[in-house]
């Protein structure tokens, strides 16, 4: 008899409904917050509960669940349980969870950019200007806006209204003279002092007046200000008061509807179709509509799934998420009910430290402040799915042009943009089944010391090997949906082969790649697409693939010609006497006044600069001897 020296393979890991009946024996009936996890440890579900063994014990169940959710329990192999004070704690928690992992099967807010708002700052002179991002700069917020267009507006024509500076603190206590801004009454030029700081207080005031919804108070008193104008026979003032009203009456007709009954609002409204939802918020800030946005939730089941998540739980995640980073109006119009209504009234009313109310309105304005934002999500919603479609038919296109083994979910298009060598940019475009990712494009500054200046190839090493050596860190198996599938080049057989070359160097070889090379006399249409190993080959100069390609190419183009110029305006923009160290705003203020510019200061010799009132011998000398150095 022989041995059987043949390895026995592992038995298979235990999933579903045992092993969850197994956790319910050590489990108490504390609130807290509960993880689903496959074979390999990946978070299927993050869910809460106010009784963690009741909650946990319906999954035990082996029937009268959905498909989806017996599709989730089919793949459980363990559980992970956190148990807090509260129910409000774990709804805080599940949220903050959800959105750190992404679990497969849960609702997920894949948008969740930080809101626009407009701030007056502390400043003596308080300047107006769009922030986004923490509210870390002292002064006073307005907002959220939609979007950057919609505080872009509105900033243009308070400008015209209110004649507030939008000047940086720095340029403010540089300026000698005034500015194009005060020539075409944009500013009231308190940088040199044209009006006072009295005059120029009255200013702010109006404009915290109209932002804070007291618009008609600020348009009475600038109509009897324009009155008395007319009646003391100021008649060039009067006209500018006139101008003034007139702009404040554009900026709230272009805000749309603006809702008497409603100060300050969410209005947030869902529609589902085919397993997939669009959420439209409305942000209503003092009596006017500040823009709106959609969103598209991941609801966790695939198309044409039906029903197996409702609107209250899509609007539950889905507000949970919202606000977990922003604070919330006093009063939240929805379109549906959550599932856990009060719950969630608790748990946001906690966090703003004052109350807030959600409300799902019947009749009346605010019903109907709800039934334009559905209508809106509907519409939406369709164009996204008429969408969808035809980027689905374009990947199927796309697969089949480039040998894929299947359309990919994730293409990376790479660019880089310089002027001879300066101010070098990379840039990174992702598209997709969803079109373009713009939340994950990235820009890569061009750090190396020893690249020869305009070389293509030596930026698009860096660049490429900073983006996979921070792939193969954060995410070595590839689970997370951040590696691509695709990588399109800009260029030919050369670019292609140096690409493998650095893609082999990291230990990547398994990305399929293409060159994309404008063909004779660099004409659209024109293209011929490059593989490493195989002949060059162009497509129909009508296909619709093209097209895309085409698009994605010129997108990664705009991207990185963006970028760089956004580099170059911050570099010609920088003062050489910002890096000066000893000289303030005010001895700033005084050189440029002596010696009429930045780049003179920078050739004054010693004698002249020890001639400028502030300026001591000493520094005088340090800032000879800063322009001299190297």
């Amino acid at each position: 008899m022989s041995d059987n020296n043949d390895s026995v393979s592992a038995p298979p890991v235990p999933k579903g409904h045992a092993v969850i009946a197994d956790y319910l024996r050590r489990l108490d009936g504390s609130p807290g917050v509960y993880r689903m996890l496959d074979e390999q440890g990946r978070v299927l579900y993050v869910g809460k509960a106010r009784n963690l063994q009741k909650r946990v014990a319906s999954y035990a169940k082996p029937g009268g669940h959905t498909a989806r959710i017996a599709r989730m329990i089919s793949q459980t192999a363990s559980m992970m349980f956190l148990t807090t004070r509260t129910e409000t704690e774990a709804l805080l928690l599940e949220q903050n969870l959800i959105k750190q992992l992404k679990p497969h099967f849960n609702v997920l807010l894949r948008d969740d950019k930080s809101f626009p708002n407009i701030l007056v700052t502390g400043h003596e002179f308080p300047q107006i200007k769009k922030h986004r991002g923490a509210k870390k700069e002292k002064g006073a917020y307005y907002g959220p806006f939609a979007s950057a267009d919609a505080v872009n507006r509105t900033l243009n024509q308070l400008q015209k209204v209110f004649l507030l500076r939008n000047c940086t603190d720095a340029m403010f206590d540089s300026r000698t003279r005034p500015c194009l801004l005060y020539q075409i009454k944009r500013c009231a030029g308190p940088c040199v002092d044209r009006i006072s700081a009295e005059d120029y207080g009255d200013l702010v005031a109006d404009a915290t007046n109209f932002l804070t919804g007291r618009s008609t108070r600020v348009q009475e008193h600038l109509a009897e200000e324009m009155q008395a104008a007319s009646e003391a026979m100021e008649f060039e003032r009067a006209a500018v008061l006139r101008d003034r009203i007139k702009a404040l009456t554009q900026v709230q007709q272009a805000q749309g509807i603006n809702p008497r009954g409603v100060a300050e609002a969410d209005v947030i409204a869902l529609h589902m179709e085919g397993g997939q939802a669009c959420v439209q918020v409305f942000f209503i800030r003092a009596n006017q509509n500040w823009g709106n946005r959609d969103f598209y939730p991941r609801t966790g089941v695939g198309a044409g799934a039906g029903k197996e998540v409702s609107p209250g739980e899509v609007l539950q995640a889905f507000v949970g998420q919202f606000y977990d980073q922003k604070d919330p109006p006093r009063l939240i119009l929805l379109s549906n009910p959550l599932d856990d209504h009060d719950l969630m009234t608790e748990a946001l009313s906690e966090k703003a430290g004052r109350k807030v109310e959600l409300a799902v309105p019947l009749r009346g304005e605010k019903s109907e402040l709800v039934a334009g934002a559905q209508r809106n999500a509907r519409e939406s919603l369709g164009r996204k799915m008429a969408e969808t479609a035809t980027q689905t038919r374009l990947l199927a296109g796309l697969a089949e042009a480039f040998d894929l083994d299947e359309p990919p979910k994730r293409i990376e298009v790479y660019d880089n943009s310089h002027i001879q060598g300066t101010n070098a940019v990379g840039g990174m475009i992702v598209a997709g089944p969803e079109g373009f990712e713009k939340s994950q494009y990235r820009k890569f500054n061009i750090k190396g010391e020893d690249l020869v200046p305009g070389d293509d190839f030596g930026m698009m090493k860096e660049v490429l090997t900073r983006r996979f050596k921070r792939l193969l860190k954060e995410d070595p198996d590839r689970e997370q949906g951040h590696w691509p599938d695709l990588l399109l080049i800009d260029g030919g057989a050369g670019q292609v082969s140096a690409v493998a070359g650095i893609m082999e160097d990291l230990g990547v070889e398994d990305i399929p790649m293409v060159g994309v090379a404008k063909g004779v006399d660099r004409d659209h249409g024109k293209e011929e697409f490059h593989r490493r190993g195989k002949r060059p080959f162009a497509l129909k100069r009508n296909d619709p693939v093209l097209y895309f390609i085409q698009r994605m190419r010129d997108e990664a183009h705009r991207f990185a010609i963006g970028t760089h110029r956004a580099k170059r305006a911050k570099s010609n923009m920088a003062n050489p006497l910002d890096e000066v160290p000893g000289v303030g705003a005010a001895r700033k203020r005084a050189l440029l006044q002596h010696f009429g510019s930045a780049k003179a200061v920078t050739r004054a010799g010693l004698e002249d600069l020890k001639a400028v009132d502030g300026v001591s011998a000493a520094l005088a000398q340090k800032i000879h001897d800063h322009f001299r150095e190297g």
